[in-house]
């Protein structure tokens, strides 16, 4: 007797599937989706804690707070973004976040004085962000973005599920405005980046 085995969902049809059934949908409920069902055990959101990203990081508090969060620490932030990462985790009560770092020993030969940016931006992010952030993806099917339409260029038709390098990647934000973000920022009286008002 013979069985029949259902075949594997090709990425493609999978983002075909997903961005036609969540297309639509409310934030909350295409990072429910991507959690609970599409890749439980399997997402995470890198989240430099810049002046938008507490909304992603509320919107994710609110479906699940214990989602993995990677920090990147490159080792070059203000004091103020490390104080506001520190009081957005515990206002938000997330629990899996995990901080990354540059390799100490590469910074050293490759940036000792910590100018590496003046002279070369594209090597200084390859040593700071890119390096440390692959070891710290393995494991992971997909990832959530938080990347919005709004911001122009290759953005204006982004959408809400791709596939590129192996990963998937999650914009529950992909429709959003800047109207949204502000009023969501409102309604959720959710603390700013210090540095905002600094521009």
């Amino acid at each position: 007797m013979a069985f029949e085995t259902e075949t594997p969902e090709t990425p493609k049809d999978r983002l075909a599937r997903l961005n036609g059934e969540l297309r639509q949908a409310s934030a909350q409920d295409i990072l429910r989706a991507a959690i609970s069902r599409e890749w439980p055990g399997e997402l995470t959101y890198v989240s430099s804690f810049g002046a938008e990203s507490v909304v992603m990081l509320s919107l994710i508090a609110e479906v699940d707070p214990s989602l993995p969060v990677i920090f990147i620490d490159t080792g070059m932030h203000f004091p103020q973004t490390l104080d506001y990462k520190d009081e957005v985790i515990a206002r938000l009560g997330l629990t899996g976040v995990r901080e990354i770092t540059p390799n100490e020993t590469e910074r050293k030969v490759l940036d000792p004085k910590n100018m590496l940016w003046k002279a070369d931006a594209d090597a200084c992010c390859a040593l700071r962000k890119v390096r440390p952030l692959e070891p710290a993806l393995e494991g992971f099917g997909a990832w959530i973005t938080g990347r919005k339409r709004f911001h122009g260029g290759a953005r204006m038709s982004l959408p809400v599920f791709e596939f590129a390098d192996g990963r998937y990647k999650v914009n529950p934000l992909a429709s959003w405005t800047q109207a949204d973000v502000d009023a969501y920022l409102k309604e959720k009286d959710l603390p700013r980046h210090p540095l905002v008002s600094q521009g």
